[in-house]
């Protein structure tokens, strides 16, 4: 057997580069050597050994879930893809079968198995992959781009679809990391008015390259205080927290004008509100969203490229496989925002 390199959490911090076999592909998978596959904050729990999904650790699996490559072999059954084919891969693994699967939102499915905790993810050489999760690259696309697309760039392209932001809006994002920045592009992209709230001025200098039109350090502001002298006391049209923090949700749901919208992107597992001064008496409506349905890559994709969109300014740092000890040592010291393992 032909032999591949992949990275191993044995737990508590520890990266290993373990050789395994290149797998080969079963019935309706394919194979795809790896281009380029982003690291992600949630791979931190399976870093520490304590994984996000159920509780139980998954020692053993290779992580990552935002993976892209070229297809170099197909399994039986597989029509629609070819050698050659250069993809992205879709987290989410499901039954196929449920409503859930039909309607292109895999990760709802009751069998939910996620590519990088449940399977072998795309930090090796080679992995293999459900044909039906590959979603197929423009060629004028990066692979770096196209990796950090299907997770930052997708969630945040999708929560914005669904709050129908458009170049009438004034939109807040609260938390600058790479789903903030993602959030203020897509933004600019719909023409809307961006205002971006972080706690570091360096994460606020980036949001300025991507198109901010404001920025505010709550660190040094009273951020509803500066959200409401930028749009004249009238309130926001809308906020998408991508941070999680309690004070940045709270932050959000008081900014919005009445019949304003809010959506909560950044994992939070509790926060106290006050439903009738924030929800109630403004008649606002607030959206959870996570990831995007598969089927709406195309256009995500389509969008990227037309909108001419700087996603590699996401990506701070890229790192060979062999270096994936340092790489995520320095994600976890935050000294890297976007990092991306590349292949030459």
């Amino acid at each position: 057997m032909m032999k591949m390199q992949g990275v191993v959490f044995p737990g508590d911090k520890k990266v290993e580069i373990r050789e395994f076999d290149i797998p080969t592909p079963s019935q309706g998978e394919v194979l795809i050597k790896m281009k380029a596959s982003a690291i992600c904050r949630s791979d931190m729990s399976l870093y520490y050994g304590t994984s996000v999904f159920g509780g139980e650790s998954k020692v053993g699996f290779v992580p990552g879930h935002e993976p892209a490559g070229e297809i170099t072999q197909v399994g039986e059954g597989v029509t629609a893809l070819k050698p050659g084919d250069r993809v992205a891969v879709y987290l989410a693994l499901g039954c196929g079968e449920c409503p859930h699967c039909k309607s292109g939102y895999k990760m709802f499915c009751k069998e939910f198995k996620c590519i990088g905790f449940d399977a072998h993810g795309g930090d090796a050489d080679y992995m293999v992959a459900p044909a039906e999760n590959c979603m197929k690259l423009p060629d004028d696309m990066s692979y770096v781009t196209a990796a950090v697309s299907t997770d930052a760039v997708g969630t945040l392209f999708h929560a914005q679809k669904r709050l129908n932001i458009s170049g009438r809006d004034t939109l807040v994002i609260f938390g600058m990391g790479p789903m903030g920045g993602a959030g203020v592009m897509i933004a600019k992209g719909l023409g809307a008015t961006v205002i971006a709230v972080d706690m570091l001025d360096e994460r606020l200098e980036l949001a300025k390259e991507f198109g901010a039109d404001y920025t505010i350090n709550g660190q040094n502001v009273d951020v509803l205080e500066e959200i409401a002298r930028i749009t004249k006391g009238k309130g926001a049209d809308a906020a998408i927290d991508c941070s999680g923090s309690p004070f940045a949700e709270n932050n959000a749901l008081d900014c919005v004008r009445p019949h304003g919208q809010v959506a909560f992107i950044g994992e939070s597992k509790e926060t106290t509100i006050k439903p009738s001064e924030q929800l109630i008496r403004k008649q606002i409506s607030v959206i959870g969203s996570w990831y995007f349905p598969i089927q709406e890559f195309e256009e995500i994709a389509d969008f990227i490229v037309k909108k001419n969109l700087p996603v590699e300014k996401l990506v701070t740092h890229t790192f060979k496989l062999e270096e994936a000890d340092t790489a995520f040592r320095l994600f976890d010291e935050r000294k890297t925002e976007k990092a991306v393992f590349v292949w030459e």
